[in-house]
Parts: C-alpha cells; sequence; structure tokens
C-alpha cells in the first residue's frame, strides 16, 4: 500500500477471498486488512467486491450482502445499521443482511465485514475444512466396506478437495491500491504461487481498478457527506 498508493477515492484498501458455495463462488471481504471500520469504509468495499465479482468472476449482476447476526434490519450494530441504510443508495444489487450459513449457501455473491469478523469467518472456515477432512479420513479406517466405498468415490473426493484447496485461487487480492497485489498463504506451494501470478496477470489485463474508480466516482456523492461529517467535532 505505501508503494503502491491507494486507488482515489479509497480509504482502506480491504483483503479480499474467493469462497465455494453451492452455487459457484461468492468472495468476502474484508478479511483481515482492516479491524476496526467506519460505514463508509464498507461501503467502498461492497462497490469494490461488486466490481471484482462482475469482471473476475465473471457474474452479470452481482447481488451485494452485509453479514451480520440476522436477516431483519434491526438486528447488527451500530456500524452495520449506518452501513445498511448507506447501501441502499448504492447503484448495485443490494440484497440486505445475511447471516453467517448464507455465505456458503450461496445467497449472495459479495459479502462485506469489516476485517475482524472477516478474519473469523475465514479461519473458522479452514479450521472446519481441516476438521471435516480428518474426521473423514478416520471414519473411512474403521471399516473394510468404508474404504472400498472411499476407492469407488475417489474421483469425487478429488473434485471437492479441488474446490476448498486454497491453491486453485493462488491467493487474496488487496483491493483498492494503486496497482495489484496478491497476499498469498505463508504455506504456499507452486501451484498456490503459479495460480497467483496468472490472476494478477489477468487482472491487470482487464483493467479492474479503472471499473472500480469509475464506480466509486459514479456513487461518490452517496457517502462523500458522510466522511466530511465524520470529520466533524462531537457536541456534548
Amino acid at each position: 500500500m505505501f508503494v503502491l498508493k491507494r486507488m482515489k477515492g479509497i480509504d482502506r484498501p480491504a483483503i479480499a477471498q474467493v469462497f465455494p458455495t453451492l452455487t459457484g463462488h461468492t468472495v468476502v471481504l474484508d478479511i483481515g486488512g482492516n479491524v476496526d471500520c467506519k460505514p463508509v469504509h464498507l461501503v467502498q468495499f461492497a462497490i469494490m467486491g461488486e466490481v471484482y465479482a462482475r469482471h473476475i468472476l465473471g457474474i452479470r449482476q452481482p447481488k451485494v450482502g452485509l453479514l451480520s447476526n440476522g436477516e431483519e434490519d434491526s438486528k447488527g450494530n451500530d456500524l452495520t445499521r449506518e452501513t445498511n441504510c448507506m447501501l441502499r443508495e448504492v447503484a448495485f444489487d443490494y440484497a440486505g443482511y445475511i447471516e453467517g450459513r448464507d455465505i456458503f449457501a450461496g445467497k449472495v455473491n459479495v459479502v462485506v465485514c469489516d476485517g475482524f469478523v472477516g478474519n473469523i469467518v475465514l479461519k473458522l472456515s479452514e479450521g472446519l475444512a481441516e476438521a471435516v477432512g480428518t474426521m473423514l479420513k478416520d471414519e473411512i479406517k474403521r471399516s473394510l466396506i468404508y474404504k472400498i466405498g472411499y476407492l469407488l468415490s475417489r474421483p469425487a473426493f478429488a473434485r471437492f478437495k479441488k474446490k476448498v484447496d486454497y491453491a486453485e485461487y493462488g491467493g487474496a487480492p488487496l483491493l483498492g491500491i494503486n496497482g495489484v497485489g496478491m497476499i498469498c498463504h505463508g504455506g504456499s506451494n507452486v501451484k498456490a504461487i503459479k495460480n497467483a501470478i496468472r490472476f494478477a496477470s489477468e487482472y491487470a489485463a482487464k483493467g479492474v481498478n479503472q471499473r472500480m474508480a469509475e464506480k466509486i466516482h459514479d456513487n461518490f456523492t452517496i457517502y462523500s457527506q458522510q466522511r466530511d461529517t465524520s470529520k466533524e467535532p462531537s457536541v456534548n
């Protein structure tokens, strides 16, 4: 961020992660770049995520959701409630609040949250995938019939593993910087690095940053007033 600088109109770059779902893929952001956010930051995340889903994931009309502890507008905290009101004014398909279980169900294509919540979602998902894999292996070892069944189902297991393998995605892009940056896992193998480079090339070739800048500019009036009022001194 310090070398490439931020894009004009972006206060906080966000780390985006693609999650496999029952209906395809969903991008979640921010997954750890910013633990303390203001509503305007989440609005910027939503705009960047919508452009990303449209031009990288190839979704014609991405649906955006705000992660909360319930679907009702009365749920959430001060951050999500204010963000929810602002997102209803942005020019894209906004679905309102979604819950954690909706991420893997593929209810929306873009999930927005602050980096504190997003990082918990990421680490919980990684831990669950590892735990399920280990438990499944333990159960297969319990019986010869289970082992035979596993051998017959190996192609299905291989396809499933490919869907949840982080190496298939290469890394997580840092959206909002004036360039292309990929954040790779500390234990990334050759395949992951190769895919990260391939993704960075595709990201640059499709001019995603330019499209994000245009979308931010088109919606600037929606949240510029909030940015200005946030700088005013409080009155006791």
